[in-house]
């Protein structure tokens, strides 16, 4: 924290020598889309660390065992179905799932949660629906695949997960606190963990955003193999919020309705903000592993419900 104060300062200061140097259209664009990304992405995040910080404190853990099935195959699809219910992004699901855990949720259903909630929630189906006039069946397939991939992935966890791949950070005692004082000081680990993490997906994706040419795009969209190939890895190093993924993707009017729901698949559940805090609340080890794997199913799911649905 001292170090962004001393660094807010320093811009301050020289502010008239770095407009100069910020002059250039290049700079200038990574910019607009790093603080995009980031105003996007924000009030989701702390949404989501302010509701982790309440199931972390005041809800108790015997309540977990009574709101999921037992059985952790069954408490999968039941912490993905759960996804409805929460409006929230991907920036606001990954310190909840990590809270979830921590209240003894098998981890395989507060990964289901993770990858869910960000693509099922009503919000998100009524943005898809309003980006694609007169294509309802565009929120079905959006919906079911994401979904679906949810579930398989929570099932793929538990029969090969390991429990050591999942390192969650330490995390200040709140046993001894008052309620309300350990929900701050659980707020204010979240936010600076998961936002430091946030911030670097979003450099990432400004710099993704600036570096490849808008050309490549059109001669990409000729064929259906590899527009769906393009379009899984462009949903994944723009890393937009999966309130406005859907605007972007009716945008791109040249490739497929198939390719262009893969796109929607991808988004909510990889990409380059998201790995970055996977990796800062679950360890590298996990994010290394989880990432690629859903990357693959939501590309094959996502293709399968848009040769049937569209």
């Amino acid at each position: 924290m001292e170090g962004l104060a001393v660094l807010l300062i320093l811009l301050l200061l020289l502010r008239s020598r770095l407009s100069v140097v910020v002059s250039s259209a290049g700079l200038q664009t990574w910019t607009t889309i790093f603080v995009s990304v980031l105003v996007q992405a924000m009030p989701f995040l702390v949404f989501g660390v302010a509701l982790s910080a309440v199931i972390a404190v005041f809800v108790p853990r015997s309540f977990w065992a009574k709101a999921l099935p037992q059985h952790p195959a069954l408490a999968v699809p039941a912490a993905g179905v759960a996804g409805v219910i929460l409006p929230g992004c991907e920036c606001g699901s990954v310190p909840i799932a990590g809270s979830l855990i921590r209240r003894g949720v098998t981890p395989a259903a507060a990964l289901a949660f993770l990858l869910a909630a960000p693509a099922i929630n009503p919000i998100v189906l009524t943005a898809t629906v309003i980006a694609f006039p007169g294509q309802p069946l565009m929120a079905v397939a959006r919906g079911t695949a994401s979904l679906v991939v949810a579930v398989l992935m929570g099932w793929l966890w538990l029969r090969i997960g390991r429990p050591e791949w999942i390192k969650l950070p330490h995390r200040p005692d709140l046993d001894d606190a008052s309620k309300w004082r350990a929900f701050w000081a659980a707020c204010r680990h979240d936010v600076m963990h998961a936002g430091g993490f946030l911030v670097v997906g979003a450099a990432a994706a400004a710099t993704i955003n600036v570096v490849i040419p808008e050309a490549w795009l059109q001669s990409l969209a000729s064929n259906p193999v590899v527009s769906v190939i393009a379009l899984a890895v462009l949903a994944v190093l723009l890393s937009i919020c999966s309130e406005a993924d859907a605007f972007v993707a009716a945008s791109l009017s040249q490739f497929s309705l198939t390719s262009r729901l893969v796109f929607l698949v991808v988004g909510p559940m990889v990409d380059l903000k998201l790995i970055s805090m996977q990796a800062g609340v679950f360890g590298r080890r996990f994010a290394f592993r989880f990432a690629p794997a859903t990357f693959v199913a939501a590309i094959l799911i996502g293709s399968l419900f848009g040769g049937v649905l569209l």
